[in-house]
């Protein structure tokens, strides 16, 4: 799959750009892991061209995690130009426009998937920013507002003209927000349309290495993008690769696991401070696959929880990799 001249392998598999989940560690870690392309938290376009200090430090990208994508987002074609003009100097390798973000602060003031209810001020917004960059422009985006709405088989084609170089979708409408299953129908009837040109990436509910392959070979998508299963367990990346490559996945061993977790603990607490770096890293804890299969975890996952000390922490995940392994030899 190439995305303008950027090559990025067959079948490739990506990161999903998510808010306080997808920073410098956490994507590099899953580059590592077999990741084709990882995406930047998305950036507000306005809060960047204020110069809020927040949202420029999002675009610090680390040469070893490239290839990598910056995301920004707005309801403003003239923000959103300078914005992609402020990211293009940050140097990623393409800017992706969110058109999909589901959650009320953002899709209610017509950002992020609120676009889907004034499409000719999406395209204008594209097409704008196209214009404004030399830098590959790609968007994501969601079947529709509602299932009324489902308007991506012929809005794919117009987002194409306005010179886009990939199209993203997630399966699901915005007022489904996180919700039912994702529906790749759709995504797999725009891939073929003979309309479309760009790569198609399918986004949603892929959550083993089964649905990724299932994904590549039922709706003949160009890629595929993980999200949230991604959220304490970068290590599906490698699982994924290893199926798309080999048709089978050798388990990673549960002290390799936790080593990277540990990891993604050290360098968030580097990157921010103690307090704020455990905190960041609590999403990826609390949802990690690698404690559902120890008994009577829940005493446990409440002290992980609420753990403010990295030594602390540290500690408590190297008496579960001791339960872990008491468990495996028993």
């Amino acid at each position: 799959m190439r995305i303008d001249k950027l090559e990025l392998g067959e079948r490739p598999v990506m990161l999903a750009p998510m808010e306080d989940v997808t920073d410098a560690s956490f994507r590099l870690i899953c580059r590592e892991m077999g990741a084709a392309l990882v995406y930047t938290e998305f950036v507000s376009a306005e809060a960047l061209v204020r110069d809020v200090k927040s949202t420029v430090r999002k675009l610090h990208i680390d040469s070893r995690e490239r290839p990598v994508a910056i995301q920004i987002y707005g309801r403003e074609p003239e923000a959103m130009v300078e914005a992609a003009k402020i990211v293009e100097q940050a140097g990623p390798d393409l800017i992706d426009i969110n058109f999909g973000c589901p959650v009320k602060k953002v899709a209610a003031k017509g950002a992020g998937a609120g676009m889907l209810r004034d499409i000719p001020k999406m395209l204008r917004i594209t097409s704008d920013v196209v214009k404004a960059v030399s830098l590959p422009v790609t968007v994501k985006t969601r079947l529709g507002w509602d299932c009324e709405n489902k308007i991506i088989c012929d809005l794919g084609p117009r987002l194409q003209d306005c010179g886009i170089k990939a199209l993203t979708v997630h399966g699901r409408t915005r007022s489904q927000m996180y919700t039912g299953e994702a529906d790749w129908t759709l995504i797999g009837a725009l891939k073929q349309d003979p309309r479309m040109e760009i790569p198609i990436i399918g986004n949603g509910d892929i959550t083993t290495p089964e649905k990724a392959r299932d994904a590549f070979d039922l709706y003949g998508v160009d890629g595929v993008m993980i999200g949230r299963a991604s959220f304490g367990a970068p290590w599906i990346f490698r699982e994924v690769r290893e199926m798309l490559d080999t048709g089978k996945v050798t388990p990673i061993p549960v002290e390799e696991k936790l080593a990277l977790l540990k990891r993604q603990i050290t360098e968030s607490v580097e990157r921010i401070d103690e307090y704020r770096g455990i905190l960041h890293i609590r999403r990826h804890l609390a949802a990690s696959p690698l404690f559902k299969g120890l008994p009577d975890f829940r005493q446990t996952r409440i002290r992980m929880l609420r753990v403010e000390k990295y030594d602390e922490l540290l500690q408590l995940l190297d008496e579960i990799t001791d339960r872990w392994l008491r468990q495996l030899s028993q």
